[in-house]
């Protein structure tokens, strides 16, 4: 397979380039970072660290992943895997950095079209939570799986051609300073109607979403050169896949007893799939 691995990673502590080392990264003043037998790396210290567990819970991880995998956003990750075949065009090696990968199966999706032109992927996962990124090591040995913080990527310099941020936190400034002149940026987040039928399950007074402006972007980054809304409806959920949604949103936290019981009784429950796809250009 046409992978390599990555060699673009820096010390989370002094930006200096990391080196492997039997089982683990070494920099040049001896910070050492171990992989982890699920063949994550961890480069978020401690003192950048919300809490003690940050990002996504196991449960939520575990949630997420069986509910991907039952086929219920298919359409979604085919869609973003044909635009962003689209969108690189005439490169023999990219570079992909996918900002909060969650357990990979987009960037999965993704890489796998790519892959079909014969390109060679040198292609990270980033994911604050721990169980994130040992989701993604484990499933997906081609990619090179990492713990850290999209405030402060360990990745040097204009050294990415492409970065991902689907459903997550993008910070502007660290994508323009990791992408290349000319690289990518794919953004997408939730539309108006995002799951709107959960959310009315949940909450008395639903708000539809607003998509983020993309004034900061382009500030930030460089021009918009794409964006489309793409909608469509899911299969009936049956009860694994209602459960699996709500625990893999933060609607879950909010949930009352009464509307998770309501949630599970809900037979033939469908939702809606609302999402803005973004694409801007790092400016030269």
């Amino acid at each position: 397979m046409p992978f390599i691995s990555d060699s673009s990673l820096i010390c989370p502590l002094d930006q200096t380039e990391l080196h492997r080392e039997n089982g683990s990264l070494r920099c040049a003043l001896g910070h050492c970072f171990d992989i982890a037998k699920q063949g994550h790396i961890n480069l978020l210290p401690v003192q950048d660290k919300k809490s003690r567990d940050p990002g996504d819970s196991r449960e939520m991880v575990d949630a997420r992943r069986f509910f991907l995998q039952s086929g219920c956003y298919a359409p979604l990750a085919q869609r973003l895997a044909e635009i962003t075949d689209n969108a690189i065009q005439g490169q023999s090696r990219l570079d992909v950095l996918d900002a909060g990968c969650g357990d990979g199966y987009y960037l999965n999706e993704i890489t796998a079209r790519l892959e079909q032109s014969n390109r060679e992927l040198c292609v990270t996962g980033l994911d604050i939570s721990k169980w994130a990124a040992r989701a993604c090591a484990s499933r997906y040995k081609q990619f090179t799986a990492i713990v850290a913080s999209n405030r402060k990527i360990p990745l040097q310099e204009n050294s990415q051609d492409l970065v991902l941020c689907l459903f997550g936190f993008p910070v502007y400034a660290e994508f323009q300073r990791v992408l290349r002149p000319g690289g990518l940026l794919i953004q997408v987040d939730p539309g108006p109607d995002h799951l709107i039928e959960l959310r009315r399950e949940i909450y008395a007074e639903v708000k539809k979403h607003e998509a983020p402006s993309s004034e900061e972007a382009q500030q930030k980054l460089g021009p918009l050169v794409f964006q489309q809304a793409l909608q469509f409806q899911s299969a009936p959920l049956n009860a694994d896949q209602r459960r699996q949604l709500l625990l893999m949103t933060p609607h879950f936290h909010r949930a009352s007893p009464t509307a998770r019981q309501r949630l599970e009784q809900k037979d033939g429950l469908s939702v809606s799939v609302d999402a803005t796809i973004r694409i801007f250009r790092k400016s030269p």
